[in-house]
């Protein structure tokens, strides 16, 4: 019949289900799929832009190489016929001069020829106006030409080398040297302007090398202009060091990554080269996936604003809930938890609510420190040794101050007997828990407390320093209470307690059943400590230590030994001490016989009292 109650409960409380308002979530969290989407687009674009790249390179560096063999075939054909014209009529024949006239007209970016026969010296033919036109000194030639004879060796020896001028006339200019069928050799100085535009200076970059790297063309004039040599670089070594004559590789150099293509010219041994850089290849599609993630982006933005509203009775809730979770978890049970959705949300806020409620109560009959230590799984079931330090209290005259309440109040003594109880109990629960103590149970008016069990300062000895200091916290709190009492008040009468404390090694651990269970300490210390608090009333004080106590804590504070006290089953007599303050406490008593006087007690003739005529040994726990 409860749980139809129950159910009922539930589905009255829920509006709007969570699985609904998550549907509605996912269908917009959809949107990011955009980003799926352009990410795959990209990928296959990239595919094939690649191979589109790859072959446009390939086409660039042929057409270029074609041009360049085309043009240095031309220069080399249109010199060796005037070479012909001059050797036939002679060099310094009118026909001759005619013909250089011609040629130099008709190719004007020839800047000289220079013929070389072996054992015989060289015959220079220069385009004047080519130097003229662009403030060259003419001089250079013979200059350029004496510091570079060795190349005239070479082509009289049947090689063909190029080389790049520039350096030398501060121009750019490139010099052929190859050997003549006449076995003469024959250079040719002129300005590769044509094949400089040619060569571009877009994307794809070709450039023109000799056999030794140097650069001969380049988009870069700098590197022209100073005649750079990248043979070191490992793509040229490739290259060099490859037979193939035409072909196109992916090189890394420099962390750059690019397509290189290259074909060998049957001119001068040169090398023309094209390039494009690996990263730039796709730059638009780059571009164009940076605009579409933009646009996602924006999407999803949108999307998260949207869940973020929407999804707010949600997540606040669940925060307050977390929130409150980990206030239990801590102990905390009082709670003041509101619904704010009528949803499976709401409804768990009110269940926790409730829960916190039974919480809080079942917490005032227990531990509420031990049970949340348990469900930490911080305690353990079973016992485990532990150097503890044991306390005891009890209510002076509690019976008679109890037939008092019944005779004064008849039916209503109960409630005010608890009321005065309770109120006692919490000042003294909070002297224990301030000096990080356990509060074991209540006995009637009794109190038992330990330290160094469930948790510890430290070390034995700081227990019990927290023990003793517990209990002189108990008198100074009894002492500020009773003042605020009314004299004569007969259901709010003074009280004045009697400590005792050992310690020693007990066994600490949850005993019980399966139906309830606490966490105790049992052992031989806790009955001592039962028995010294007896002795409290025959000895007229409030707070009694034991030997084992006292050797942890006497450096710390006042005492004063009383009569040892015989305990069955103790081949000696047990030492005992009264507690009178701290050491380091300048206010308050310093003698047991001040102590009396601050509490009322009256101060009995030791010699009369035998303490150990009746001994009553608590036993706390099971032998």
């Amino acid at each position: 019949m409860a749980r139809h109650q129950r159910n009922r409960l539930s589905d009255k409380f829920i509006k709007f289900s969570i699985g609904a308002k998550l549907v509605t979530i996912i269908t917009i969290l959809v949107l990011v799929s955009l980003g799926l989407i352009t990410f795959l687009v990209s990928y296959m674009v990239r595919q094939d832009l690649e191979l589109s790249a790859e072959e446009n390179n390939y086409e660039i560096n042929r057409r270029s190489a074609a041009e360049t063999e085309y043009t240095l075939a031309s220069v080399k054909s249109n010199s060796q016929i005037l070479a012909q014209i001059i050797n036939s009529a002679g060099a310094d024949s009118a026909l001759a001069k005619q013909a250089a006239g011609f040629f130099f007209a008709e190719n004007k970016q020839i800047a000289s020829l220079v013929f070389s026969s072996p054992g015989q010296d060289r015959h220079f033919l220069i385009n004047e106006n080519f130097f003229l036109s662009r403030g060259i000194d003419i001089e250079l030639v013979d200059f350029y030409y004496k510091s570079n004879s060795s190349f005239f060796n070479r082509a009289l020896a049947g090689d063909s080398v190029i080389k790049n001028a520039s350096p030398y006339f501060s121009y750019h200019l490139l010099a052929l040297f190859y050997p003549m069928q006449n076995g003469e050799a024959m250079s040719i100085l002129f300005e590769p302007e044509n094949l400089s535009g040619s060569f571009g200076f877009g994307v794809n970059q070709s450039y023109l090398i000799n056999a030794d790297g140097d650069i001969l063309i380049h988009p870069n004039q700098r590197m022209v202009r100073q005649a750079a040599n990248i043979s070191n670089r490992g793509y040229i070594r490739f290259i060099r060091d490859n037979p193939v004559r035409s072909r196109q590789d992916l090189f890394e150099d420099e962390g750059v990554k690019s397509f290189i293509a290259y074909t060998r010219l049957n001119s001068g041994d040169s090398i023309v080269i094209t390039s494009i850089e690996y990263n730039i290849i796709f730059e638009g599609i780059d571009a164009t996936t940076r605009r579409n993630l933009y646009l996602t982006a924006a999407v999803v933005f949108l999307s998260i604003l949207f869940i973020w509203f929407f999804s707010k009775s949600i997540s606040v809730a669940l925060k307050i809930l977390a929130n409150a979770a980990r206030k239990i978890e801590g102990g905390i049970f009082e709670l003041d938890l509101v619904p704010k959705s009528r949803d499976e949300i709401g409804y768990l806020t009110a269940s926790f609510q409730r829960m916190s409620k039974a919480l809080s109560i079942f917490g005032r009959f227990t531990n509420r420190e031990i049970a949340v230590k348990a469900m930490r799984g911080e305690i353990k079931p079973g016992g485990l040794p532990k150097h503890a330090t044991i306390f005891f209290s009890d209510i002076r005259g509690f019976t008679e101050k109890s037939e008092i309440f019944t005779n004064e109040f008849g039916k209503d003594a109960s409630d005010k007997i608890v009321f005065w109880l309770n109120n006692y109990f919490t000042q003294m629960v909070d002297c224990v828990e301030k000096t990080n103590g356990v509060v074991d149970k209540f006995i009637g008016d009794a109190v038992m407390a330990h330290w160094g069990t469930a948790y510890s300062a430290g070390s034995p000895a700081k227990d019990a320093f927290n023990g003793v200091k517990a209990a002189l916290m108990m008198r100074k709190a009894l002492v500020a209470l009773n003042k605020k009492r009314i004299p004569g008040d007969r259901g709010d009468p003074p009280i004045i307690i009697g400590c005792g404390i050992n310690t020693g090694i007990v066994t600490a651990g949850q005993l019980g059943s399966d139906v309830r269970m606490e966490y105790t300490v049992i052992g031989d210390p806790v009955n001592l400590a039962s028995r010294i608090e007896s002795l409290n009333k025959p000895l007229g004080t409030d707070i009694l230590i034991s030997e084992s106590t006292w050797n942890h804590v006497k450096y710390f504070f006042i005492t004063e030994e009383m009569p040892s006290v015989t305990v069955k089953g103790k081949e000696k007599p047990v030492r005992i001490f009264a507690v009178i303050n701290h050491v380091s406490v300048t206010s308050g008593p310093k003698t047991l016989k001040e102590v009396r006087e601050l509490l009322g007690i009256k101060a009995p003739d030791i010699s009369k009292v035998d303490i150990n005529a009746d001994e009553m040994k608590y036993k706390i726990g099971s032998e």
